[in-house]
């Protein structure tokens, strides 16, 4: 089968929503809303339309689409700058360390503090790939797709990235660390909380929240061990952002405790080693697995295949990634070794 990443369209608000009913919770670029869902595709429609090439507060939506059915199985978000309609909390975790000298004691204590560090940073986040289709690399294609989407459109995004992860959720669809931080002062559920954030924001945290650092040594076992911690399903996307450049600087998120990594957009990997090139050929047998990409804005398209750059920076790809790609011999394509 082959599959390539494309541009979404409004169309594609159905096979999204039968996605979304999939996610289990605690996945809020991604809710299980009709009209939430159709709102982003809008909204990506207007960044895809956007023809000044600056950055702004844009949202894209990319899709995973089988070439030979026409079906969507997956999909992936970039946010240009992200806390521009409201505030982007993030608790930061913080060491308070003091010392007494009558007792000949120093004492270190975590703190959980309310921030907005992270304000204005470009996002990766969104992904998620139909169960029926994870084999064969193709939540690598989702992931690295994003990358040279940005570096193809570079002006657009901002210095810094970051990418949220979903946290720990138990069988029942709760989180401990919301019951034991911010379920404390809200008198909803996780679930409720998480369903109004995604369908409308979080400016209920910062009316709500108390604004003092919380003390980690307060809250129950079960929400101080989770801080930090991926979701199991998303050991795999931690470990590829981390080979993209990645780090966990203590910052997590608000609901569910979950990582937020981040980096400087220059330092992604994939972002960095992306090279544009003019196609010589589109009959190659045997090359350099690679991403390649092509197309701007709302004509963007991204596939797996065999690339081979020549000294004049030119390249050949295979037969079957320049159909899935729908390019020819003299299109400019970008690509980056798998």
């Amino acid at each position: 089968m082959s599959f390539r990443l494309r541009a979404s369209r409004l169309e594609d608000i159905e096979p999204l929503y039968e996605m979304a009913k999939l996610t289990g919770g605690g996945f809020t670029n991604l809710p299980a809303d009709r009209q939430s869902l159709g709102a982003k595709l809008e909204r990506a429609a207007t960044a895809f339309a956007r023809d000044d090439d600056r950055l702004g507060d844009d949202q894209f939506v990319l899709v995973l689409e089988n070439t030979e059915t026409g079906q969507v199985r997956g999909t992936c978000q970039l946010f240009t700058q992200v806390g521009q309609q409201w505030p982007f909390y993030s608790y930061r975790l913080t060491t308070l360390t003091q010392h007494s000298q009558e007792l000949d004691r120093t004492v270190r204590a975590e703190l959980l503090s309310l921030t907005t560090d992270l304000e204005g940073s470009s996002e990766v986040g969104g992904l998620f790939l139909h169960p029926n289709e994870r084999a064969g690399g193709l939540g690598l294609l989702l992931a690295r797709s994003r990358y040279l989407f940005i570096a193809m459109h570079r002006l657009r995004f901002a210095d810094r990235i970051i990418a949220e992860l979903r946290g720990i959720i138990d069988d029942a669809g709760g989180s401990p660390f919301w019951d034991g931080v911010a379920g404390r002062f809200f008198g909803m559920s996780f679930q409720e909380a998480d369903y109004f954030n995604a369908i409308n924001g979080n400016q209920f945290i910062a009316d709500l929240m108390p604004k003092h650092p919380v003390y980690v040594a307060m809250l129950d076992e079960e929400a101080r061990k989770v801080i930090g911690l991926p979701h199991p399903t998303g050991r795999a996307a931690m470990r590829m952002l981390e080979h993209e450049g990645f780090a966990y600087e203590g910052y997590v998120d608000i609901f569910d405790g979950g990582p937020t990594m981040s980096t400087r957009i220059d330092r992604v990997h994939s972002v960095r080693d992306a090279r544009p090139g003019k196609l010589s050929a589109t009959d190659l047998d045997i090359g350099q697995r690679a991403l390649i990409a092509t197309g701007t804005l709302d004509s963007f398209r991204c596939a797996y295949g065999q690339c081979e750059i020549a000294e004049d920076g030119t390249m050949a790809i295979d037969e079957a990634c320049a159909r899935t790609l729908d390019v020819v011999a003299g299109d400019e394509v970008w690509s980056v070794p798998r």
